[in-house]
């Protein structure tokens, strides 16, 4: 490899755009691999009614609760252990699971969603490994 073939190839690693003599763009694309990680974990405490309401979740059940707990996590079957943890780990309404998304709703009391949530995050990284964020709140 010639130094100028050495030197694109290293802006091409930085992501960086590059021209050759023939003035020609090489552009690189970026793809991310599913790892095993919990990528979103958010609590809403006191949400409106309407919040409800457009998740789909059950006005019987879900309207009096004051919180809202929402992760998504890879791989998307996860979701299935995340479920058994939240329902276990407290007073909560599993409000939907999705298996094929890693999307997990939950609602209750504000503690025992933020309780099911720290379960969950703490069993995935300590028993699992998996890659965790912070639990956000609002």
């Amino acid at each position: 490899m010639v130094n100028s073939e050495i030197t694109g190839a290293l802006h091409k690693i930085q992501g960086e755009e590059m021209t050759n003599d023939n003035t020609e763009q090489i552009r690189i694309v970026q793809e991310t691999v599913a790892g095993k990680e919990i990528t979103f974990a958010h609590i809403i405490g006191s949400p409106a009614p309407i919040i409800f309401q457009k998740l789909g979740l059950n006005p019987q059940i879900d309207y009096d609760k004051s919180a809202i707990g929402i992760m998504n996590m890879t791989p998307p079957e996860s979701a299935v252990i995340a479920s058994d943890i939240a329902i276990k780990s407290g007073n909560v309404y599993l409000g939907f699971a999705d298996r094929f998304t890693g999307t997990l709703i939950i609602t209750g009391e504000l503690a025992d969603v933020n309780s099911a949530l720290t379960e969950i995050v703490n069993y995935f990284r300590d028993e699992l490994g998996y890659v965790v964020c912070r639990i956000t709140k609002r």
